[in-house]
């Protein structure tokens, strides 16, 4: 198996994690608030990720000497994304917060043209013209047939957007950590701090209260985490970046089959979602959109 390969397969199940990742949470989410989900993340990330630098790593208490201040504030940013998502997640669906999240990795690819120097191009403009077109057409539909309820929507459409908008902070701090220090001691201290940033307010007592089946997916959700950070990581080592940017933007699309595959089935352990034949155009121009800005070629200007 050659290299491309590998980073192909790897970058692939970096999607699937994330597909499967919203489903999940609006699951947890019947039995747990969102801080409680979102510290349970973190920690068992935090946990795994420090037992296997203990065992592996050589250097590990480099990671704790002296680390950058920054990192604290990237962690912050991401501790606000994973709430911002999982609380649009809350009020809306699944899909729905898949839609909006694009602005995540939208908003680093034109960040990187004001901070990293790159070069604007063309295809900039038509994608993110796209994005917005998609985003306003999708919404548009989705209010439409809420019957006057849209304050609860918009709530978590806000809070995804956010969530998005934090993420890519995050990502503009982490990458000038990169080139310095270990990602892994980065993500170590990123993990620790949210989980901490988080303790006073998560619900402990409604934990004794869950089944063993949700004990299973708080633990998948934990190692979703540790996984799909670590599973990117290694796509990245083996092929080129705008490969993994077309599958890893395309993973909503997973959540979209399979939310369609449980509203036939007629689960009762989620609720299906509803989307017109023009909210299904729009998320279609959102992700085809921020795959052209994702994936848009870009030079340093000089």
């Amino acid at each position: 198996m050659n290299d491309n390969t590998k980073g192909l397969i790897f970058a692939g199940f970096t999607a699937l994690l994330w597909g499967f990742l919203a489903i999940a949470l609006k699951v947890a989410l019947y039995d747990l608030n969102p801080v409680s989900v979102v510290w349970f993340r973190f920690t068992v990330a935090f946990i795994l990720l420090f037992i296997l630098l203990l065992v592996f790593d050589k250097n590990l208490s480099q990671a704790f000497r002296k680390p950058p201040p920054k990192i604290f504030i990237a962690a912050a940013f991401l501790g606000m994304n994973y709430l911002g998502f999982i609380t649009g997640v809350k009020y809306t669906s699944p899909s729905n917060a898949q839609v909006f999240i694009q602005i995540g990795p939208v908003s680093l690819a034109f960040a990187g043209l004001f901070i990293f120097r790159e070069k604007l191009t063309w295809k900039h403009s038509v994608g993110f013209v796209l994005l917005l077109v998609g985003f306003w057409l999708f919404y548009s539909e989705q209010t439409g047939g809420l019957s006057g309820k849209t304050e609860g929507y918009t709530r978590g459409i806000v809070s995804v957007v956010l969530g998005g908008l934090s993420w890519a902070v995050f990502s503009v701090i982490q990458k000038t950590l990169v080139q310095k220090w270990n990602p892994n001691h980065l993500n170590l201290m990123v993990y620790g701090f949210c989980s901490l940033m988080f303790l006073p307010f998560v619900e402990f007592d409604k934990f004794p209260g869950l089944s063993f089946a949700d004990w299973l997916l708080m633990i998948f959700l934990g190692l979703n985490t540790l996984l799909a950070y670590g599973s990117l990581a290694l796509a990245l080592k083996y092929t080129e970046a705008n490969k993994i940017s077309v599958i890893i933007t395309l993973n909503p699309i997973i959540t979209f089959i399979v939310m369609a595959i449980l509203g036939h089935m007629a689960v009762t352990w989620i609720a299906p979602e509803h989307f017109t034949l023009l909210s299904i155009v729009g998320a279609g121009i959102v992700f085809t959109g921020a795959s052209i800005v994702v994936v848009s070629r870009r030079k340093k200007t000089s």
